[in-house]
């Protein structure tokens, strides 16, 4: 039963999106798609010990969940004509195709922003209930209600499992990009492991796709070159005992050097449609420290005035916090303080707010303030990863972690 359930854990965290994805488009039901599923994993658990793993187990679990859902449709009386429809063509292999189609589904204009994120999220990258409430600050009784009306809104509004037309592209590509973006977060720094490499991966395969559906348009480039050259720097980005490495820290003879010029070339051809985003002007601050041929020789002037251009776009919270790093490299850790003091009221439940100001105050020889700051990141961390860092701080400052 061991060797089952880390096969279907394997499998899950690889395949559900697309799982679901072809089952999706096929049923044309996201709800029964996704209990078909969850039937076919339960029937996996109880048989798999007996029969053996098949050769293609998400093949396997896509076959039973489609009989599971044709089994349910023959149970509705008004689900009967579909079943003779459906069961003449029965799903193919999960593809990248599929996960496509679901996200421009579940960022179908019909539905609020809010909820076209919260089902993205769970549908095509697989976080539960609570990681999505904990993406929007919210109970987790909350954002599992708003699932379950951005799934009956879906099927009440007749949203097909398909990549829309091209001339329904621009109403649905701010919210793809952005949950998009959010999915390689979640793989790039995982809420409850160290880090969801293959969700990463994933994710910065969409941003490719997305992209090369829509090459006229320069923010989903700008997406595509970011991930990039984030991904570029996975293999730097932890010791052998799993620890992160911080950037200034980092081997940089480890980083990808093809993905670095893959990204520039995709930065500098969106750059020449003369249409500057915020997508591309994060990438642009990423790759001053990707060329940067030292920590210490990045170029932090050109890194702020790109703050400041993307202050302009994207008028955030988080940017501002961006910028005042980038201002205590450039002016000072006083000024950066200030700056950041300045968000408190709108920060002061965001990890990295009190950990950006504890590295200040630090830096200004304000030890028992920063001590305190540094105890309020590590009780809003939860990543394993980043937790272990935090209180390899607070051991530095002289003093043990909760």
């Amino acid at each position: 039963m061991g060797e089952v359930k880390t096969v279907l854990d394997r499998v899950w965290r690889v395949d559900a999106a697309g799982m679901l994805g072809v089952l999706a488009r096929r049923l044309g039901d996201l709800d029964v798609a996704e209990e078909a599923l969850q039937d076919a994993v339960a029937e996996a658990l109880r048989n798999w010990g007996a029969s053996g793993v098949p050769e293609n187990p998400a093949g396997w679990l896509v076959q039973t969940a489609w009989r599971k859902a044709l089994d349910a449709l023959r149970r509705e009386a008004n689900g009967r004509v579909k079943v003779a429809e459906l069961a003449a063509a029965p799903p193919g292999p999960p593809s990248g195709d599929d996960r496509l189609a679901m996200i421009f589904a579940c960022c179908h204009p019909a539905l609020p922003e809010p909820s076209r994120i919260a089902l993205t999220l769970h549908a095509v990258a697989g976080l539960p209930a609570e990681t999505v409430a904990a993406a929007f600050l919210l109970p987790r009784a909350t954002a599992a209600q708003r699932l379950v009306r951005a799934k009956r809104h879906l099927r009440d509004h007749g949203v097909r499992i398909v990549t829309p037309p091209p001339e329904e592209f621009p109403d649905r590509l701010p919210s793809v990009l952005r949950v998009v973006y959010l999915i390689y977060n979640e793989g790039y720094l995982a809420s409850d492991t160290v880090e969801r490499r293959e969700l990463a991966r994933e994710a910065l395969d969409l941003a490719r796709q997305v992209s090369a559906l829509m090459p006229g348009e320069p923010e989903p480039a700008g997406l595509a070159a970011l991930l990039e050259l984030h991904e570029s720097r996975a293999a730097a980005r932890f010791d052998g005992a799993g620890r992160i490495v911080l950037l200034e820290d980092q081997d940089r003879t480890l980083w990808d050097a093809g993905l670095i010029t893959s990204a520039m070339r995709r930065l500098a051809r969106a750059a020449a449609r003369d249409r500057p985003g915020p997508y591309q002007l994060e990438a642009a601050i990423a790759a001053q420290h990707a060329l940067a041929p030292a920590y210490e020789r990045t170029d932090w002037a050109t890194v702020h005035k790109l703050y400041d251009l993307l202050v302009t776009v994207r008028p955030t919270p988080v940017v501002l916090l961006g910028r005042a790093v980038a201002t205590g490299f450039t002016t000072g850790p006083a000024e950066a303080l200030a700056e950041v003091d300045a968000l408190g009221g709108q920060l002061s439940t965001y990890r990295l707010w009190h950990a950006t100001r504890a590295g200040l105050l630090r830096r200004l020889g304000r030890v028992e303030e920063a001590t305190e700051a540094t105890r309020r990141a590590l009780a809003l961390a939860t990543n394993p990863a980043e937790r272990d860092l935090l209180a390899r701080r607070l051991d530095d400052l002289g003093v043990s972690a909760p």
